[in-house]
């Protein structure tokens, strides 16, 4: 609970407020003639003041002067404000071995970038910014609702300034926005054992941001080309093959294709149909997930 001693006070003032509210009469009279009605139909003053004001109460009881919200003499809290830049994503097609045994790609990557023109600022050069009209430098504006507990109000950006509490003339290539999209050759590289639907994150090579935002990531998303006779399963490769009859009784040697290029595979004599036989350290690499 509050320790303020002008809390109990303050706690009546919103019950007289709502006391003038349950009386149809009144409520009725305020509706339709405002203030003045209710003043002259014998309300007191001060209950007009706080039914009208009611924001205020709630701000001293609960602190909400301290919490950036605004309020009327302390507003500004997004002016300037930095705004991050947004993601980008690209789309990597590979192959098959590339994929297990990783690579670096060249790529060209279409992305916000600061405006050379107004360095970044959003303005015609040699211009200067003035305070903006609507919100007075701050901003925010207020904006005000009437409820059935009376006007409550709600801080909100600025949609003329967007914010930034000025006004400017904006440049001519960038339209104000401080960034222009440009294409970028980037060099990923790209670990060992990815697959189809892998994700790599490289940050800071998004979007740039705005008013010393800090950039966005770019995500490549993985596609990998089937292989034609090699399968994979997780990090293990498959392959089938097809022996005759007398190769399974009494044992052979069969070169099979692997992401190393041909090789010897011993088949013991014996081997049953649907065998499966293990060629160690001929699979796919663990994935690095660091960056992912």
């Amino acid at each position: 609970m509050s320790r303020d001693v002008g809390a109990e006070q303050k706690f009546k003032d919103i019950s007289n407020s709502y006391e003038g509210l349950s009386d149809d009469e009144k409520r009725s009279l305020y509706d339709r003639y405002g203030e003045a009605a209710i003043k002259g139909a014998g309300m007191g003053a001060s209950v007009c003041l706080y039914f009208l004001n009611s924001f205020d109460i709630f701000e001293s009881l609960f602190d909400m002067g301290n919490m950036n919200m605004g309020g009327r003499g302390g507003m500004g809290g997004s002016r300037n404000r930095a705004v991050d830049g947004q993601d980008e994503y690209y789309n990597l097609v590979l192959t098959f071995n590339k994929a297990v045994f990783g690579v670096v790609k060249e790529i060209e990557v279409t992305r916000l970038e600061s405006c050379d023109t107004c360095n970044g600022s959003g303005a015609k050069p040699r211009t200067k910014a003035t305070k903006c009209n609507t919100c007075g430098g701050q901003g925010q504006v207020v904006s005000s609702a009437r409820t059935p507990l009376g006007v409550f109000q709600q801080v909100m950006t600025c949609n003329t300034c967007g914010g930034a509490g000025e006004t400017f003339v904006p440049c001519n290539i960038c339209s104000g926005d401080g960034r222009v999209r440009k294409t970028k050759r980037i060099s990923l590289k790209v670990p060992s054992g990815v697959d189809s639907g892998s994700r790599l994150r490289f940050r800071s090579e998004g979007n740039v941001g705005r008013r010393g935002g800090s950039p966005g990531d770019l995500f490549v998303m993985i596609e990998v080309i089937p292989d034609p006779v090699l399968k994979r399963d997780d990090t293990n490769i498959l392959y089938t093959c097809k022996i005759l009859y007398v190769d399974a009784i009494l044992g052979t040697t069969i070169k099979v294709p692997t992401v190393d290029g041909m090789m010897d595979l011993k088949i013991p004599g014996g081997t049953q149909p649907n065998t499966t036989l293990v060629m160690a350290k001929k699979g796919v690499p663990v994935l690095n997930k660091s960056n992912m």
